[in-house]
Protein backbone atom coordinates (compact mmCIF):
# COMPACT_ATOMS: atom_id res chain seq x y z
CA UNK A 1 0.00 0.00 0.00
CA UNK A 2 1.66 3.38 -1.36
CA UNK A 3 -0.04 5.70 2.00
CA UNK A 4 -1.28 5.50 5.07
CA UNK A 5 -4.05 8.63 4.26
CA UNK A 6 -7.41 7.96 3.06
CA UNK A 7 -8.55 10.30 0.44
CA UNK A 8 -12.17 11.94 0.40
CA UNK A 9 -12.15 9.75 -2.93
CA UNK A 10 -11.75 6.42 -0.72
CA UNK A 11 -14.24 7.96 2.02
CA UNK A 12 -16.58 8.16 -1.06
CA UNK A 13 -16.14 5.32 -2.67
CA UNK A 14 -16.94 3.35 0.36
CA UNK A 15 -19.86 5.10 1.35
CA UNK A 16 -21.64 4.42 -2.14
CA UNK A 17 -20.88 0.80 -1.74
CA UNK A 18 -22.49 0.83 1.08
CA UNK A 19 -25.70 1.81 -0.24
CA UNK A 20 -25.83 -1.94 -1.41
CA UNK A 21 -25.09 -3.42 1.94
CA UNK A 22 -27.90 -6.47 2.53
CA UNK A 23 -28.97 -6.13 -0.73
CA UNK A 24 -29.06 -9.88 -1.66
CA UNK A 25 -29.00 -10.57 -5.22
CA UNK A 26 -30.15 -7.35 -6.95
CA UNK A 27 -28.81 -6.07 -10.10
CA UNK A 28 -26.64 -3.17 -9.14
CA UNK A 29 -26.92 -0.04 -11.17
CA UNK A 30 -24.33 2.20 -10.62
CA UNK A 31 -24.17 5.62 -12.93
CA UNK A 32 -20.94 7.46 -12.63
CA UNK A 33 -17.18 6.33 -11.77
CA UNK A 34 -17.18 6.45 -7.93
CA UNK A 35 -21.12 4.96 -7.46
CA UNK A 36 -19.50 1.86 -10.25
CA UNK A 37 -16.48 1.55 -8.14
CA UNK A 38 -18.29 1.25 -5.21
CA UNK A 39 -20.77 -1.65 -6.54
CA UNK A 40 -17.68 -3.45 -7.26
CA UNK A 41 -15.75 -3.16 -3.90
CA UNK A 42 -19.67 -3.96 -2.55
CA UNK A 43 -19.77 -7.23 -4.19
CA UNK A 44 -16.15 -7.95 -3.51
CA UNK A 45 -16.44 -7.44 0.02
CA UNK A 46 -19.67 -7.57 2.14
CA UNK A 47 -22.22 -7.94 -0.66
CA UNK A 48 -21.55 -10.84 -2.54
CA UNK A 49 -24.65 -11.66 -3.76
CA UNK A 50 -25.00 -8.67 -5.63
CA UNK A 51 -25.42 -8.92 -9.51
CA UNK A 52 -22.84 -7.02 -11.62
CA UNK A 53 -23.80 -5.97 -15.68
CA UNK A 54 -21.86 -4.92 -18.19
CA UNK A 55 -24.14 -1.80 -18.71
CA UNK A 56 -25.90 -3.42 -22.32
CA UNK A 57 -26.61 -6.91 -22.44
CA UNK A 58 -24.68 -9.35 -19.85
CA UNK A 59 -24.37 -10.04 -16.23
CA UNK A 60 -20.30 -10.16 -15.58
CA UNK A 61 -18.31 -11.27 -12.97
CA UNK A 62 -15.73 -9.83 -10.86
CA UNK A 63 -13.47 -10.17 -13.61
CA UNK A 64 -15.40 -8.53 -15.70
CA UNK A 65 -16.32 -11.77 -17.83
CA UNK A 66 -19.57 -12.65 -19.25
CA UNK A 67 -21.83 -14.88 -16.33
CA UNK A 68 -24.66 -14.58 -17.94
CA UNK A 69 -27.39 -12.97 -20.60
CA UNK A 70 -29.64 -9.95 -19.71
CA UNK A 71 -31.69 -9.59 -22.43
CA UNK A 72 -33.43 -6.19 -22.22
CA UNK A 73 -36.63 -7.49 -21.66
CA UNK A 74 -35.68 -9.26 -18.61
CA UNK A 75 -34.10 -6.25 -17.67
CA UNK A 76 -36.78 -4.68 -17.69
CA UNK A 77 -38.55 -7.27 -15.65
CA UNK A 78 -35.91 -7.07 -12.97
CA UNK A 79 -36.83 -3.14 -12.85
CA UNK A 80 -40.60 -3.17 -12.07
CA UNK A 81 -40.33 -6.25 -9.08
CA UNK A 82 -37.66 -4.16 -6.95
CA UNK A 83 -34.69 -6.32 -7.61
CA UNK A 84 -32.75 -3.59 -8.83
CA UNK A 85 -30.89 -0.43 -6.58
CA UNK A 86 -30.03 1.69 -9.28
CA UNK A 87 -27.61 5.00 -8.07
CA UNK A 88 -28.05 7.95 -10.48
CA UNK A 89 -26.82 11.47 -10.31
CA UNK A 90 -29.16 14.37 -9.83
CA UNK A 91 -28.47 18.06 -11.42
CA UNK A 92 -31.26 19.52 -8.35
CA UNK A 93 -32.66 17.14 -5.53
CA UNK A 94 -34.84 18.55 -2.31
CA UNK A 95 -35.46 17.21 0.97
CA UNK A 96 -37.95 14.75 -0.13
CA UNK A 97 -35.49 13.34 -2.83
CA UNK A 98 -37.17 14.58 -5.60
CA UNK A 99 -34.66 14.60 -8.02
CA UNK A 100 -34.16 16.99 -11.24
CA UNK A 101 -32.19 15.88 -14.05
CA UNK A 102 -34.40 17.51 -16.68
CA UNK A 103 -34.45 21.18 -17.28
CA UNK A 104 -33.46 24.51 -15.09
CA UNK A 105 -36.00 26.86 -15.13
CA UNK A 106 -39.66 27.14 -15.76
CA UNK A 107 -40.09 23.53 -17.71
CA UNK A 108 -42.06 25.89 -20.60
CA UNK A 109 -38.87 28.09 -20.91
CA UNK A 110 -35.66 26.32 -19.42
CA UNK A 111 -32.84 28.39 -18.70
CA UNK A 112 -31.23 25.36 -19.58
CA UNK A 113 -31.90 22.30 -21.35
CA UNK A 114 -30.99 18.53 -19.30
CA UNK A 115 -30.45 15.06 -19.73
CA UNK A 116 -34.30 15.16 -20.01
CA UNK A 117 -36.49 12.35 -17.24
CA UNK A 118 -34.79 9.23 -19.40
CA UNK A 119 -35.95 6.11 -16.50
CA UNK A 120 -35.72 8.42 -13.53
CA UNK A 121 -39.52 8.01 -12.99
CA UNK A 122 -39.70 4.20 -13.46
CA UNK A 123 -36.43 3.54 -11.30
CA UNK A 124 -37.42 5.55 -8.29
CA UNK A 125 -41.13 4.02 -8.24
CA UNK A 126 -40.00 0.61 -9.47
CA UNK A 127 -36.84 0.03 -7.45
CA UNK A 128 -34.42 1.14 -4.30
CA UNK A 129 -32.32 4.30 -5.48
CA UNK A 130 -29.51 6.07 -4.09
CA UNK A 131 -28.20 9.04 -5.34
CA UNK A 132 -24.59 10.38 -5.88
CA UNK A 133 -23.81 13.88 -6.48
CA UNK A 134 -19.56 14.84 -6.55
CA UNK A 135 -19.89 18.66 -5.65
CA UNK A 136 -22.36 19.14 -2.97
CA UNK A 137 -23.78 22.84 -3.35
CA UNK A 138 -26.83 25.03 -2.82
CA UNK A 139 -27.83 24.54 -6.74
CA UNK A 140 -28.18 20.90 -6.21
CA UNK A 141 -29.44 20.70 -3.33
CA UNK A 142 -32.55 22.95 -3.13
CA UNK A 143 -35.82 23.95 -1.33
CA UNK A 144 -37.84 22.64 -4.83
CA UNK A 145 -36.74 21.09 -7.46
CA UNK A 146 -37.53 22.87 -11.14
CA UNK A 147 -39.26 19.78 -12.66
CA UNK A 148 -39.46 16.17 -10.63
CA UNK A 149 -38.35 13.53 -12.87
CA UNK A 150 -37.16 10.90 -9.96
CA UNK A 151 -40.12 10.97 -7.41
CA UNK A 152 -39.60 11.82 -3.55
CA UNK A 153 -40.82 10.64 -0.58
CA UNK A 154 -43.74 12.84 -0.72
CA UNK A 155 -45.22 11.77 -4.02
CA UNK A 156 -44.07 8.23 -3.99
CA UNK A 157 -46.53 5.27 -4.55
CA UNK A 158 -46.04 1.84 -4.50
CA UNK A 159 -44.19 -0.63 -2.78
CA UNK A 160 -41.29 -0.76 -4.11
CA UNK A 161 -40.43 2.73 -3.87
CA UNK A 162 -37.28 3.69 -1.57
CA UNK A 163 -34.53 6.55 -1.03
CA UNK A 164 -31.22 4.25 0.56
CA UNK A 165 -29.06 7.24 0.85
CA UNK A 166 -27.39 9.97 -1.39
CA UNK A 167 -23.60 10.50 -1.01
CA UNK A 168 -21.68 13.44 -1.89
CA UNK A 169 -18.26 14.88 -1.65
CA UNK A 170 -19.04 16.10 2.03
CA UNK A 171 -21.07 13.92 3.56
CA UNK A 172 -23.68 10.96 3.31
CA UNK A 173 -27.44 11.94 4.24
CA UNK A 174 -30.38 9.55 4.37
CA UNK A 175 -34.35 9.45 4.54
CA UNK A 176 -33.92 8.13 8.02
CA UNK A 177 -37.05 10.74 9.86
CA UNK A 178 -40.82 10.02 10.65
CA UNK A 179 -41.61 12.19 7.40
CA UNK A 180 -39.07 11.44 5.39
CA UNK A 181 -37.47 14.81 5.03
CA UNK A 182 -33.83 14.22 3.97
CA UNK A 183 -30.89 13.95 7.16
CA UNK A 184 -27.21 14.77 7.28
CA UNK A 185 -26.07 10.94 8.02
CA UNK A 186 -22.59 11.47 8.68
CA UNK A 187 -19.79 14.05 7.65
CA UNK A 188 -16.16 12.73 6.27
CA UNK A 189 -13.60 13.58 7.76
CA UNK A 190 -12.30 17.26 7.67
CA UNK A 191 -15.58 18.47 6.77
CA UNK A 192 -18.21 20.05 9.32
CA UNK A 193 -21.87 19.84 9.85
CA UNK A 194 -21.53 23.63 9.34
CA UNK A 195 -19.81 23.15 6.22
CA UNK A 196 -22.85 20.75 4.57
CA UNK A 197 -25.61 22.92 5.81
CA UNK A 198 -24.32 26.09 4.07
CA UNK A 199 -24.06 23.94 1.09
CA UNK A 200 -27.61 23.04 1.06
CA UNK A 201 -30.43 24.83 0.43
CA UNK A 202 -32.82 23.79 2.51
CA UNK A 203 -32.79 22.70 6.38
CA UNK A 204 -31.20 19.32 6.96
CA UNK A 205 -32.46 17.10 9.71
CA UNK A 206 -29.93 15.97 12.22
CA UNK A 207 -29.78 13.78 15.15
CA UNK A 208 -27.91 14.84 18.21
CA UNK A 209 -23.87 14.72 17.14
CA UNK A 210 -23.65 13.78 13.95
CA UNK A 211 -20.65 10.90 13.18
CA UNK A 212 -18.24 10.32 10.57
CA UNK A 213 -18.13 8.56 7.63
CA UNK A 214 -17.20 5.12 8.07
CA UNK A 215 -13.31 4.76 7.40
CA UNK A 216 -12.52 2.09 5.01
CA UNK A 217 -10.96 -0.84 6.50
CA UNK A 218 -7.04 -2.09 5.47
CA UNK A 219 -8.73 -5.00 3.08
CA UNK A 220 -10.95 -2.26 1.65
CA UNK A 221 -8.03 0.18 0.40
CA UNK A 222 -5.99 -2.36 -0.55
CA UNK A 223 -9.05 -3.76 -3.12
CA UNK A 224 -9.72 -0.12 -3.85
CA UNK A 225 -6.36 1.13 -4.91
CA UNK A 226 -5.20 -2.33 -6.57
CA UNK A 227 -7.95 -4.07 -7.74
CA UNK A 228 -10.78 -1.74 -8.16
CA UNK A 229 -9.27 1.65 -9.77
CA UNK A 230 -5.16 1.01 -9.56
CA UNK A 231 -5.42 3.80 -12.13
CA UNK A 232 -6.27 6.35 -9.30
CA UNK A 233 -9.74 7.46 -11.62
CA UNK A 234 -11.29 8.33 -8.51
CA UNK A 235 -9.19 11.22 -7.59
CA UNK A 236 -10.46 12.80 -10.63
CA UNK A 237 -13.66 12.95 -9.09
CA UNK A 238 -13.28 13.64 -5.93
CA UNK A 239 -10.19 15.96 -5.54
CA UNK A 240 -9.12 16.42 -1.55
Amino acid sequence: MTTDVITRAEYCVVACAEAWRDDGEVLASPMGLVPALGARLAKRTFSPDLLLTDGEALLVGLDGRPEGWLPYRRHLTMVTGGKRHVMMGASQIDRYGNQNISCIGDWERPARQLLGVRGAPVNTLNNPVSYWVPKHSPRVFVERVDMISGVGYDHAVGPYHHLPRVVTDLAVLDFATPDHAMRLASVHPGVTVDEVRAATGFELVTDGEVPTTRKPSAEELRLIREVVDPQGLRDREVRA
